[in-house]
């Protein structure tokens, strides 16, 4: 899901040893993370494994959920832990196979690329709020079926976590969307409701439900908003059709066994339609004032995205500490979005060797454009055109021995292993200013496009200056925010 008008990093490098002839490895050396690595195994049979069982997965029984005492925001002793989830191991979505799986994310995942896109177009147009909202005259009821327009970034992600709302705490699964600010659930009573993993939340069971007024500031914070009945509406349209429009709240969050937050205010969607299936709504984790962790004043927050293809969970963490073995970049900010987290990226690496990219392609103008962003809700790593073709041409350079293979969507890199079990594929690796690097595993590189030994490199070119840090090669990698010091760390194998 992508929204329109609204726009939304991380590079890489590559490290390769060997241009040996060879394809199959029968030995096991450990994966060498160091930066003075050229190469690396990838696990065929592993990810092929994989790939067969995803489809198998049955939606997950709703966890315990236990209501804690309530947590002052802004207090950064007070941690919090939530588990995430997969999307595909919480919804089976019925598909006949493994390709049309993936060809079903890299959809979604294009309309997602999208609505960054045209958030960062409509926040550097210097277009005011008023300029899409009418406000002159109130919304009447029937036209909470009509979604107007918005310049609210939010996407579908791909990652869904288990938080309680309301008083007492009733369990739901929401998306997890570092691109994007407005928190919101599907409620009743329902004009137009998706189908969800849990029951359709409903105000009257909670006892801190509460309406905004129209000129309270969460209100004014909206980029689109409405009004009736003196309440305070919000309505956000999508790049593929996807809308949610309701009434803009208060309500209280309550964080597994971590505690409890009053007052954060989200959308209480009355009308949702599009491609949202599966989880309940979505817990916007951006820079912005309305950001779930802006408004509980968190000084960090971090995630370990499991493999998209396993049924295992991870946890998002509010105001813990960074692990020990992080890689840190600086974080940075655009005077222009606040919503994005922008990484100091200055160079990818393969097979050891740093690659011939002008630094500037991944760096942010004086007038906001450029920069590459880190979002969880981006499955592949977006990259200027320039900058992905001299990755690509290295990666390709260093495996003559692979066998190629038809492009498959928006990948045109592909090689077919079916009758491999191991392969030696070169490095690739992200370099940091400050002279970090991080070397990314073989499997967050180069996937299975289906069930029979298809594997492509996940990467994609784009001709708008913003380049994306996908989930694909967040995989398996604790990425934690430090926004106290403007910090995001990398730690492998941290889930």
């Amino acid at each position: 899901m992508a929204t329109a008008n609204l726009l939304p990093l991380f590079s890489f490098a590559i490290f390769f040893f060997s241009l040996l002839p060879f394809t199959l490895c029968r030995t096991s050396p450990e994966l060498s993370h160091s930066s003075s690595s050229s190469s690396a195994f990838l696990d065929v049979s592993a990810s092929l494994k994989q790939a067969n069982q995803v489809l198998k997965f049955d939606p997950k029984a709703l966890l315990s959920f236990q209501q804690q005492d309530e947590v002052v925001p802004g207090n950064s002793s007070s941690s919090f832990s939530l588990q995430l989830h997969s999307r595909d191991a919480l919804q089976n979505a019925g598909h006949k196979d493994y390709k049309s799986l993936v060809l079903s994310r890299l959809d979604r995942d294009s309309s997602r690329v999208k609505s960054l896109n045209d958030r960062l177009e409509f926040s550097l147009s210097d277009l005011k709020r008023s300029d899409l909202q009418p406000l002159q005259t109130e919304i009447l009821p029937e036209d909470l079926s009509t979604p107007i327009v918005s310049g609210t970034s939010q996407g579908s992600g791909e990652y869904f976590s288990r938080i309680g709302v309301g008083r007492p705490a009733k369990p739901f699964y929401m998306v997890l969307d570092t691109g994007s600010d407005i928190n919101w659930l599907q409620c009743q009573p329902c004009t137009d409701c998706y189908q969800q993993t849990d029951p359709i939340f409903d105000p009257r069971t909670s006892s801190s439900f509460a309406s905004l007024p129209c000129e309270s500031p969460q209100c004014q914070a909206l980029e689109t908003s409405g009004c009736r009945a003196a309440k305070c509406l919000y309505q956000v349209a999508y790049g593929d059709g996807s809308f949610t429009v309701g009434e803009f709240v208060t309500e209280s969050l309550s964080f597994g066994n971590s505690g409890t937050i009053n007052n954060v205010a989200l959308g209480c969607g009355h009308d949702n339609e599009g491609l949202f299936v599966g989880s309940a709504g979505l817990l916007g984790l951006g820079g912005g004032s309305l950001s779930l962790t802006s408004q509980m004043k968190a000084s960090s927050f971090s995630y370990c995205l499991v493999d998209r293809d396993s049924s295992s969970s991870s946890a998002l963490e509010f105001n813990s500490a960074a692990p020990s073995d992080s890689v840190n970049a600086p974080l940075l900010k655009s005077g222009r979005v606040d919503t994005f987290y922008y990484v100091g990226l200055v160079g990818l690496s393969v097979g050891g060797q740093l690659l011939s990219i002008p630094p500037s392609l991944f760096q942010m103008d004086d007038a906001g454009y450029g920069g590459i962003i880190v979002d969880s809700g981006t499955a592949i790593t977006r990259l200027q055109t320039q900058a992905y073709n001299t990755l690509r041409d290295a990666f390709v350079s260093r495996t003559p021995y692979l066998r190629r293979t038809n492009g498959f969507a928006l990948f045109d890199t592909c090689y077919d292993l079916s009758s491999q079990s191991r392969v030696t594929i070169p490095t690739l690796s992200f370099q940091f200013a400050g002279g970090n690097s991080l070397q990314l595993p073989p499997k967050n590189y180069l996937i299975p496009v289906d069930s029979v030994g298809t594997f492509c490199l996940a990467f994609a070119p784009t001709t708008s200056s913003l380049s994306i840090i996908g989930n694909v090669q967040q995989q398996g990698t604790r990425v934690h925010f430090d926004l106290a010091n403007s910090l995001v760390g990398f730690s492998p194998n941290k889930c």
